[in-house]
């Protein structure tokens, strides 16, 4: 897990919020924001430069970012660096602030080109992308968009100034085209499109930089930590029995599916559940699963009936058995995670939903964009085009905590409150994922957590354990959703020990 994984709960401000905090300091400020602002992303530049030195190539447009961008020309001029900056655009239509760093800049010695250099078989130590900032709203085009493939094909580092260009900076999502960074030097604080969807991808190792700005009282969003949950990490009473733990209960396990119930009781056992029931809707369902004969296997029924906890979904399928299971575990005034075809069920019979937004028992669902998709009416390519905005809407909607799974899940609840987490890997697109996350999640549930602290704490520890193998080798090329659930039992217990 690097840096930026490892990190506690940072506040998170969507575009909007980002344009309110500065026009609310931008008259006072002095030394400027933009000149505070290049000065930060200047040092990030002068650390990836090193000792070495060498030329630097600066891309610059014809906004805010390129003002930025100047100043950090300027700036590294001045370190003593062969500083080559390209801009093309009439100086006159610049903002105020980027005309006056242009201008700083050509008066300190500075020279602009408009074409970038033609010889790149000598990379330069750095380059630094300030072409479009997140003020961009449409796509990148013409002479930028090859700029933007110039850039990508240098063998150097890569600096973005707050975010790299092309990405969209309140849903991750790339307009156009977009740099693919190695550093990216952010202002004020984390925005949504840093860590979602593309993104994560794009943006390489992120450093947050608040231009000596006060803090700030409210945020949109948090990046998801076990800070978090911590008030329900902690030891267990001596005196406790598994009676005190929850019985959870998962439901599913249709014809040749039997392995995802398997997997989400798997989860649910060694993440602590005190006992565990599976009820599976395969005909001629087996008495025992002799690879974890510590589960108790009874009818999907009898299950729905016992468990204090339940999770409906796994391998489920969308018979009329399927949905009979599920109506009656709805109507149970215990928490319920639902996942898979649970989901599918709910999409396609609007009474399902109703009666899920109505409950007075807890809620989780944890849907991936097509599941997300078929819930709100939409299609996973809407979700995935905001996807903030789509799990708020879905909690809203089912009164329920949600989680939409992806490259940056996103966590929210009915109250519009929503988190980004950012453990994880690719190693987690393997058949099987989803179904230990909702074990993982009833399992909490059923040891008495609350809603909101049970999902994130589940979805964080979920990544954070496909981190944990990744780092010794064991991914994420085949890693599988099997593996996940001993390192993250040894997470969870490695934070209680923390706390305790």
């Amino acid at each position: 897990m690097d840096q930026n994984r490892s990190s506690p709960a940072q506040p998170i401000y969507t575009v909007a919020s980002i344009r309110r905090i500065e026009q609310c300091h931008l008259a006072e400020a002095d030394p400027p924001l933009m000149e505070r602002a290049g000065a930060a992303a200047a040092k990030v530049a002068l650390d990836l430069i090193g000792a070495g030195g060498g030329k630097v190539l600066i891309a610059a447009g014809p906004g805010n970012n390129g003002g930025d961008a100047f100043v950090v020309a300027r700036l590294l001029r001045a370190a003593g660096h062969r500083v080559t900056t390209v801009f093309r655009g009439d100086a006159s239509r610049l903002p105020a602030d980027a005309g006056a760093a242009l201008q700083a800049y050509i008066e300190g010695g500075g020279e602009i080109v408009t074409e970038p250099p033609a010889d790149e078989s000598t990379p330069p130590a750095l380059a630094v992308d300030g072409l479009f900032g997140i003020g961009l709203q449409r796509p990148i085009e013409g002479i930028h968009a090859q700029w933007v493939a110039w850039l990508n094909r240098l063998a150097c580092p890569l600096l973005a100034i707050d975010i790299p260009s092309g990405v969209d900076g309140d849903t991750g999502s790339v307009l156009g085209c977009a740099v693919r960074a190695t550093h990216t030097a952010t202002f004020i604080g984390l925005k949504p499109g840093l860590l979602t969807r593309d993104g994560p991808d794009l943006c390489g190792r992120i450093s947050v930089h608040d231009l000596d700005l006060p803090p700030q009282d409210v945020a949109d969003g948090f990046t998801l930590a076990p800070a978090l949950f911590a008030e329900h990490l902690h030891p267990r009473r001596l005196n406790c029995h598994k009676g005190m733990l929850g019985d959870a209960g998962v439901v599913g396990g249709a014809a040749g599916m039997v392995g995802a119930a398997l997997l989400a009781a798997s989860a649910a056992l060694k993440l602590g559940a005190g006992r565990v029931f599976v009820g599976l809707l395969v005909p001629d369902a087996p008495a025992v699963d002799l690879q974890q004969p510590e589960l108790m296997l009874r009818t999907a029924q009898e299950v729905v009936d016992i468990a204090s906890a339940l999770a409906v979904g796994p391998g489920l399928g969308q018979s009329e058995d399927a949905r009979t299971l599920l109506e009656a575990a709805i109507a149970r005034p215990v928490p319920l995670v639902l996942d898979a075809d649970a989901l599918n069920l709910i999409a396609f019979h609007p009474a399902l939903a109703q009666q899920v937004a109505q409950r007075g028992a807890p809620t989780v669902v944890t849907p991936h964009p097509a599941e997300a998709g078929r819930l709100l009416g939409s299609t996973a390519a809407a979700v995935q085009a905001d996807r903030v905005t789509a799990a708020c809407e879905l909690a809203r909607r089912l009164n329920c905590h949600a989680v939409v799974k992806g490259c940056g899940s996103i966590v929210a609840a009915p109250d519009s409150s929503w988190y980004i987490n950012r453990s994880g890997n690719p190693g987690m697109a393997s058949a099987g994922m989803g179904d230990v996350l909702t074990g993982i999640a009833l399992a909490l549930l059923a040891q008495g957590w609350s809603a909101l602290p049970a999902l994130l704490a589940a979805v964080h520890v979920h990544g954070a354990a496909a981190d944990a193998l990744a780092a010794r080798g064991e991914g994420p090329n085949g890693l599988t959703a099997g593996e996940l659930i001993v390192p993250a039992r040894r997470l969870l217990n490695a934070w209680i020990a923390c706390r305790g």
